[in-house]
């Protein structure tokens, strides 16, 4: 599908269900394929031990926070262009496409030095020396791929806001599947290949990355042939970091608490909650999937409604994104509590495989609590975003996150022996409380002010 697509259909489509998943499923396949090359990392080196499972996922875990900053400033991306596009500014929508992949370049520069600097980093946790040693393997090797990781999330929301999502899904079905492949290989040593375990997992999944980077950067290069080169101005490219950042910020500042919480206050609950708790992630990574599919598609239509000026049918685009959210998100959580052990049994394996089994399985049924609260935060977050309403959210998640999660857990569970589910409590509490503070965010209408691409 061409990114030359008429400018005028997108916005005059109405947010009915059908065009909502039209735009989403597209969407929930390509941030799913992420989560099955997770599932794939930890089921692969489930037989090498609970320290490769806490290695691999924590690890993968942490290179994603690393990234997350750069991820959600691209996400503005989307947003610039929904509305160039809404306008029939397809020529200057293309140029924020190029301006994400300057943002992807630097995050490749910083990259190449945070390899130098994560044995130091991992240091200062309280791992086990095995989890330590493998984790720090893993994470150089993963963070190489980090540039070409944050080249295709430009584009992705490049397309995205012009309402093709399925070449994206398209370069994401392929580095799964030859992640996925690579995994075979590297990790446990076939076709020749040395067994690299742990390492080879990360390997796998740098080399997809830069494949399916190179090949969705080709097509775009391809397609402005016979167009004017691109006039990048810098003072373009500083609105866009304006907005971009506070987005940034607010994924990068709640991964981080999470990735905190992770770190010190579960990873002091010994190896086999460590590695249960990734098991856990994994599974809602992939549940909640679908439901941020239908918040980016909301998220879509939302900007090109803005940039066409029909913010009246915003409210409505809301509404419908977020009862199909919350509707799959309901049956996410009925399926943790009638089928917990099921969901867990893949991950435990190997010496600790009984008490990783019955922790992760607590933890399932306590993480249904927050489905129906991750759909309403996620899906008016994301419209949030689209209308250019980006530094309210990050005040709202530094002072819950940092404020009330993190030092609460902390306090619960570490000083006052608190256990698994007291840690799971206070996320089901974030998330409540984070999903009020969006809603009530977007109900005042202060989103309708702000002026994206003036």
């Amino acid at each position: 599908m061409s990114g030359a697509a008429d400018a005028t259909d997108a916005p005059r489509a109405e947010p009915t269900l059908g065009v909502l998943l039209e735009l989403a499923w597209p969407i929930i396949v390509s941030r799913s394929t992420q989560i099955v090359i997770g599932l794939s990392d930890a089921l692969l080196v489930a037989d090498l031990g609970s320290a490769a499972v806490a290695a691999t996922g924590t690890g993968a875990f942490n290179s994603f926070a690393l990234l997350i900053l750069p991820m959600g400033t691209l996400f503005i991306v989307q947003s610039f262009v929904s509305q160039m596009f809404g306008q029939g500014d397809a020529v200057g929508a293309r140029r924020f496409g190029w301006y994400g992949l300057l943002v992807a370049l630097v995050t490749q520069l910083a990259c190449v030095l945070g390899v130098l600097l994560v044995p130091a980093a991992l240091a200062r946790f309280d791992y086990a020396p095995d989890v330590h040693r493998l984790m720090t393997r893993y994470m150089q090797v993963r963070l190489l791929g980090g540039g070409a990781a944050m080249g295709i999330e430009a584009l992705a929301s490049y397309y995205g806001g012009l309402g093709n999502t399925r070449l994206p899904m398209v370069a994401s079905v392929f580095a799964m599947t030859l992640n996925v492949a690579l995994n075979w290989v590297l990790i446990r040593g076939h076709l020749g290949a040395p067994a690299l375990g742990v390492t080879g997992s990360a390997l796998a999944s740098t080399l997809a990355t830069w494949t399916a980077f190179l090949g969705v950067l080709a097509w775009f290069v391809r397609e402005g042939r016979g167009l004017d080169r691109p006039k990048l101005e810098l003072r373009e490219l500083g609105r866009m970091l304006r907005f971009g950042l506070p987005s940034g910020m607010n994924w990068f500042f709640e991964f981080l608490a999470f990735n905190v919480f992770i770190n010190i206050v579960v990873a002091g609950l010994g190896t086999p909650a460590l590695a249960a708790m990734m098991a856990v992630f994994n599974l809602n990574g992939l549940s909640f999937m679908p439901a941020f599919g239908v918040a980016s598609a909301g998220a879509i239509l939302v900007g090109q409604k803005i940039g066409a000026g029909r913010k009246d049918e915003v409210p409505r685009v809301l509404r419908l994104a977020l009862r199909t959210a919350m509707l799959w998100q309901a049956c996410v959580g009925a399926a943790y509590l009638l089928f917990p052990h099921a969901l867990v049994a893949p991950f435990a394996r190997g010496a600790d495989a009984h008490a990783m089994a019955t922790i992760g399985a607590r933890m399932v049924m306590l993480s249904s609590a927050w489905q129906i609260f991750d759909a309403i935060g996620m899906t008016t977050a994301e419209s949030l975003r689209a209308a250019g309403d980006t530094a309210w959210p990050l005040w709202a998640r530094l002072a819950l996150a940092w404020g009330l999660f993190f030092p609460g857990s902390y306090v619960t569970v570490r000083l006052m022996g608190g256990t698994d589910v007291q840690a799971m409590l206070w996320i089901v509490a974030y998330m409540a409380l984070l999903a009020l503070a969006l809603w009530l965010r977007f109900r005042s209408g202060r989103w309708r002010s702000i002026a994206l691409t003036q």
